[in-house]
């Protein structure tokens, strides 16, 4: 493979993106449009080889990005009963696509996730002790996590590939279903658990520039530091809706109503931070993107 990685600098740009219809993809293209890079959608099935390398020939791209897959829906407990189609698109899918590319010399963004780890005895809840890239996933709660750490683990033999780890991830349109601050204000319930979470608005231009500078390998993609679920919702209340209001569950109720357990854990950031020295913490990021752009609420 005669790809070039990890800092240099590459040609003029085009990138082909999978996942037209899902929230990340169409960000991309929303994102590369602003920017002015050409771009196309890819067509093709990800576990269908040839209809990859159709869709390459055809745009002969510089980068290609994938954000397609399968999360479930209405969430990932729908992988529990879905396991082979899941399987098809976060495993076979991913590693087809990433072969593919790896033969083309391209590099691949690769937007995954985070949410392989609990908090353990060695990274506990509230330490600020966050999972490094290095660290070997812990969580095998949900069907969906289990073959995210499969397909992690596989894709550390391709040096093509930069897997971003998004967490939880959040946008400043409060109307999006998967956007978790939608979500979790629409719940009955919420635990209130300290996360590592992922905000779209400032990090998805960080993912382009990776592209350009031809980063690789497993990258934490999340803001640094970690809120809780009450936080959140307190900003919301302040910045948002003052007569918001919300109740509390424990992990034992919240276990009643799923299927599947969630993930809860801190990443650790250092790595992303010295490569982009101005991102912002979470809770800097949530006031500045997501809050004040759409606050309805006098607060200063």
């Amino acid at each position: 493979m005669a790809v070039s990685t990890n800092g240099s600098s590459p040609p003029a740009l085009k990138f082909l993106i999978y996942g037209r219809t899902g929230w990340i993809g169409g960000l991309l293209g929303k994102l590369c449009t602003a920017q002015g890079i050409p771009f196309a959608y890819g067509a093709g099935r990800l576990e269908n080889r040839a209809q990859l390398e159709a869709d390459i020939d055809e745009v002969a791209p510089t980068h290609v990005f994938n954000a397609a897959g399968v999360t479930g829906r209405p969430n990932v407990d729908w992988c529990e009963t879905h396991r082979v189609e899941t399987i098809r698109a976060n495993v076979c899918g991913t590693l087809t696509l990433a072969d593919v590319c790896r033969a083309r010399g391209l590099v691949l963004i690769n937007y995954a996730t985070g949410c392989i780890f609990e908090y353990d005895a060695g990274h506990p809840l509230g330490s600020g002790v966050g999972f490094k890239e290095e660290d070997t996933p812990n969580f095998v709660g949900s069907f969906y996590s289990k073959t995210k750490a499969m397909v992690e683990e596989l894709l550390k033999n391709y040096e093509n590939v930069c897997t971003l780890r998004v967490r939880m991830p959040i946008s400043s349109d409060l109307s999006n279903p998967r956007n978790f601050i939608t979500k979790i204000t629409r719940y009955d319930k919420v635990v209130d658990i300290p996360n590592s979470m992922t905000i779209l608005d400032e990090l998805l231009p960080i993912s382009i520039e990776m592209a350009k500078r031809n980063l690789t390998g497993i990258w934490n993609f999340t803001n640094p530091g970690v809120v809780s679920h009450n936080e959140i919702l307190e900003m919301y209340r302040d910045y948002i809706d003052p007569n918001f209001s919300w109740k509390n569950f424990n992990l034992e109720e919240q276990a009643k109503v799923i299927v599947a357990p969630r993930s809860n854990n801190e990443l650790d950031t250092v790595k992303l931070k010295t490569e982009f020295p101005e991102l912002l913490s979470i809770k800097d990021s949530l006031i500045k993107n997501v809050f004040k752009p759409n606050q309805k609420t006098s607060k200063a």
